[in-house]
């Protein structure tokens, strides 16, 4: 199911259809160097597509596929999902994209449309975003994307530092920025 279209991207829900692509994707060590459960197979690309296909269904928001609309290649994913930190029910954007799309904004743009949904569809207060320390590139896509307030914190055992962005200090989208009414 197609959840939306950016500029230059096509979000639309995971399916088993997408096992072949992601789980290239995410057998890249270089992709996977931040990634709690490190780099995954097949079946743990399987599992993980069954659980995003369960938060669609429980809570309607969770990684989705994000398909390039130039080449049609599935070129990573973006979303919201519910987890817990620190003991206390978060929605989390995560994101991951082949390495072969990286520096060219793609996951700053699919963030952007997700953080919308979360606020205006979803109408959350607040949005959280978890980034180990040295990773530069993906703090850099938080703080484009409006997340400011970063507190240390353990996550899964990890030191890891927790972006927010609460509904009011995040600005609607300006007409023209690529993100479809949603």
């Amino acid at each position: 199911m197609e959840i939306a279209q950016t500029p230059r991207l096509r979000l639309r829900e995971l399916d088993n259809g997408d096992v072949p692509a992601l789980a290239a994707i995410l057998a890249d060590p270089e992709v996977m160097r931040y990634s709690l459960g490190g780099v995954h197979d097949e079946a743990q690309t399987r599992r993980f597509i069954a659980w995003c296909r369960a938060s669609y269904a429980e809570h309607g928001l969770g990684p989705w596929a994000l398909v390039d609309t130039a080449s049609g290649e599935l070129a990573g994913f973006c979303g919201l999902s519910h987890d817990t930190i620190d003991g206390v029910q978060e929605v989390h954007l995560g994101y991951r994209l082949a390495t072969r799309f990286w520096g060219r904004g793609l996951a700053t743009e699919a963030a952007r449309w997700a953080v919308a949904l979360g606020f205006t569809a979803h109408r959350l207060a607040s949005l959280v975003a978890i980034i180990e320390p040295a990773h530069g590139a993906s703090r850099r896509v938080v703080e484009k994307v409006g997340f400011r307030d970063a507190a240390p914190a353990a996550f899964h055992g990890r030191q890891v530092r927790v972006y927010r962005l609460t509904a009011s200090a995040w600005g609607a989208p300006e007409p023209g920025s690529g993100i479809a009414s949603l």
